[in-house]
């Protein structure tokens, strides 16, 4: 199984967006399932607020898990991960129009209303599960384009 289809297979199994980017992509990086659903877990949802996407906001997590290098406690050490953020934001948004919870689905869920609508819509398993799918294949795109030429035909 690939890791967009498990990372969709997780988020349908009831993980939150976020944790079931992280906890895919996190994984081959070092990181534990379980370290990562604990961290990724306040991110779903906009972070509950109807913020940035947990799909996305877990893909960022990847991102600095991947690039982050060894001085990221300086401008600097953090410059290739803001380039590969603003690369993934642009990606995403060229296919979804925006990176916001709220505009994604049509509803504000932070509020009793908005969330009522989104479960009547049946949003959690059409749009949100697109929305995991969609930064899973980014994340996979980007992640081949930086292998050398050697390691992606070898």
């Amino acid at each position: 199984m690939s890791s967009v289809s498990r990372a969709a297979q997780l988020f349908r199994g009831g993980c939150a967006c976020s944790q079931a980017i992280l906890a895919v992509y996190g994984q081959p990086l070092g990181l534990s399932r379980k370290t990562a659903m604990n961290i990724a877990a306040g991110f779903a949802g906009g972070m509950r607020l109807g913020g940035t996407c947990g799909a996305v906001t877990g893909a960022l997590m990847v991102l600095g898990l991947r690039h982050a290098s060894e001085n990221c406690d300086t401008p600097a050490g953090r410059a290739g991960v803001y380039a590969r953020v603003v690369e993934f934001t642009n990606r995403f948004q060229g296919r979804n129009a925006s990176v916001v919870c709220g505009e994604l689905l049509g509803c504000d869920i932070s509020t009793p209303e908005g969330m009522t609508q989104a479960l009547e819509r049946n949003l959690f398993k059409t749009t949100c599960v697109k929305m995991v799918a969609d930064a899973a294949m980014i994340l996979e795109e980007m992640e081949a384009e930086s292998l050398p030429a050697v390691a992606r035909d070898g």
